[in-house]
């Protein structure tokens, strides 16, 4: 029925009208956004000839810069782009700070009014388009702004309550991100003579500082981390979880070689469901991660129908002929989509409107995804997914202890980060006036005062590649990462208590949460898995921020 109100079928006729006018207009709009950015991250790229230019620069970022040149005609030198893995290495490792600002400006004014195709594919007007449809939108359901329609489908009752959530992290958090910028910034002084940080800066003195910290770098983790073994490793985390089988079908029609198709089955031999997964990023391809489901599960008198889910990643491809050669970090990523599309795959709901991750409350669909990311960081686990490419060794217990030890690195500024995200987000779409329009960079620079420790350059147009809010699922729903957060925190300290594979614990899981798709209430379901609400102290200790 909620779902019926929020589609507007029981609008009276003029204003259904307009509602699926409305509808269609945001669809194009969001399609829109993507393509400009996807565009404009395209249509950018450096050749480089003279290797000193690229100092500081990993083996694996080297050889896929020159792989791109040669891919696109250069047999000579090596080119750079702003897809992610070419972009993330310049600004973490490239001692050349002349080049890590030139990648910084060209990626922070993507689809915008500024940078070096300033005024092309920009997004501007869309978003004032699509935040004007949307207020539009809400008030024809009766609501007073979208952040209230929004929050119609959330586990949060109030936009009052998300304030309050998003202000009481913030007051939590913000002295010790403080304390992290200053400890960064009298570090890079002290060794580097940097007394003035820039937002192209930040990544590669952090990096320098957690090298000087904990001797430990995300390079030297990849060769531990081969496709080889994290995929098989990561099936068998879950088998060991749920009591699940997976396995790879041959001769499926895919979009591209890359891609490949997998089953799930019980450990009775049922067939649960089928996934595409697409690793690796390529030209042309949609940036980021995410989980997208293909096919509903419905089962009737008159349909059998099994869930099939899209798992698409951009990580850096397999050079030379050898195995993809994964992050720590990007590991992480893998078992978050991962996590969605076990929501998706493996719901008991027979209807497709609430199986899945469908009618899902958007707060508490990141519960399974970020719950997943978890288990990359125990050791048992680690066992399963890691062998290094040549010896097949394990990660040595010298070497997890660094990571264990830089597993809070610089937290504090990562929580006010995401949270700069989320109150930008809420509010632009809760405060949004047809009369003064979106005062998107007026209520986002705000929020920097509020949040912020490191503030970005006038040029920065983070909002024009704000595609989570603009052409994704998560508008005026941001916060929903960090509610989740608290709920996936929570949820692991049970397996804490009782061992991180212990097999009623995960059949629990699977049962209150994985299998009940949107057909009970989240709290509900959450308090029939945990025995009690959430608390936030969990998320504040795995985040190593004192609660």
């Amino acid at each position: 029925l909620r779902d019926f109100h929020l589609s507007g079928v029981d609008l009276p006729a003029e204003k259904k009208a307009r509602f699926k006018e409305i509808s269609q207009q945001l669809s194009k709009l969001a399609s829109q956004f993507e393509e400009n950015l996807l565009d404009a991250t395209n249509a950018w790229s450096k050749l480089i000839t003279d290797q000193s230019e690229l100092a500081g620069l990993p083996e694996s970022a080297l050889q896929l810069a020159r792989q791109t040149a040669q891919q696109r005609g250069e047999p000579e030198g090596w080119m750079l782009t702003l897809e992610f893995p070419s972009y993330l290495p310049v600004m973490t490792y490239a001692d050349n700070r002349e080049l890590r600002r030139e990648l910084y400006t060209a990626f922070s004014t993507r689809a915008s009014d500024q940078g070096p195709h300033a005024g092309q594919w920009d997004n501007s007007e869309i978003i004032e388009q699509i935040l004007r449809l949307r207020h539009e939108q809400a008030q024809l359901l009766g609501f007073d702004n979208y952040a209230d329609r929004s929050l119609a489908k959330k586990m949060a009752e109030s936009s009052e309550q998300v304030m309050e959530f998003l202000n009481d992290l913030t007051a939590r958090s913000h002295r010790q991100a403080e304390t992290e910028l200053a400890e960064l910034r009298s570090f890079a002084a002290e060794h580097y003579r940097a007394t003035e940080l820039e937002a192209w800066d930040i990544g590669y003195f952090s990096e320098k500082l957690r090298q000087q910290r904990y001797d430990i770098t995300q390079e030297e983790l990849k060769p531990y981390f081969p496709e080889t073994r994290v995929l098989p490793g990561m099936f068998a985390v879950v088998k060991r979880l749920y009591g699940i089988e997976i396995s790879e079908v041959k001769g499926v029609d895919r979009w591209h070689p890359d891609v490949r198709f997998f089953e799930i089955r019980s450990h009775q031999g049922e067939l649960r469901g089928q996934f595409y997964l697409d690793l690796y990023a390529r030209p042309k391809k949609r940036g980021g991660a995410w989980m997208d489901g293909c096919i509903d599960r419905m089962f009737s008198d008159d349909c059998d129908q099994i869930p099939v889910a899209y798992l698409t990643c951009n990580f850096s491809p397999p050079v030379g002929g050898k195995p993809a050669l994964f992050t720590h970090d990007e590991v992480q990523t893998l078992f978050h989509e991962f996590g969605h599309g076990l929501h998706h795959l493996l719901t008991r709901v027979d209807y497709p409107g609430v199986a899945g991750i469908n009618g899902v409350a958007w707060d508490a669909v990141e519960l399974p995804s970020q719950f997943m990311e978890n288990w990359c960081w125990e050791r048992p686990a680690l066992d399963l997914i890691s062998g290094h490419i040549e010896s097949g060794e394990r990660i040595p217990a010298a070497l997890y202890q660094k990571m264990r030890a830089a597993k809070n690195f610089q937290s504090g500024m990562q929580m006010v980060r995401q949270l700069e995200f989320s109150l930008f987000d809420f509010r632009i779409h809760r405060e949004y006036q047809p009369e003064h329009g979106g005062r998107v960079y007026e209520i986002l620079n705000q929020v920097r005062e509020q949040v912020a420790v490191v503030r970005p350059p006038a040029f920065n147009r983070f909002a024009h590649g704000f595609s989570h809010i603009f052409a994704g699922g998560y508008a005026a729903g941001y916060f929903s990462y960090k509610w989740a957060e608290v709920l996936s925190a929570d949820a692991f300290s049970l397996f804490e208590e009782r061992g991180i594979f212990d097999p009623e614990t995960g059949a629990s899981f699977l049962r209150n949460i994985l299998e009940q798709g949107g057909s009970r209430d989240a709290m509900e379901l959450f308090i029939a898995f945990r025995g009690r609400e959430p608390s936030i102290d969990a998320l504040l200790q795995h985040s190593g921020i004192a609660a």
